[in-house]
């Protein structure tokens, strides 16, 4: 893995919330993102990164404060 990986592991930005029908800009739920997590396929594949990228994100916000 390179240095960008995130940045080259999300190649449809949007994609996750068009496949959950949640609008744009709005946060998806974490249950839905748990139930979506456990499918399998591309939506699985998602909401598994998903939740991954919101786990970093809470340890950054952590570090800034």
């Amino acid at each position: 893995m390179g240095k960008k990986w995130i940045q080259e592991a999300i190649e449809q930005p949007g994609a996750l919330h068009r496949q959950l029908g949640v609008k744009k800009g709005k946060k998806i739920p974490a249950a839905k993102l748990e139930s979506a997590a456990k499918k399998g396929g591309k939506l699985g594949k998602r909401a598994r990164l998903a939740q991954t990228l919101r786990r970093l994100n809470r340890g950054t916000a952590r570090k800034k404060q």
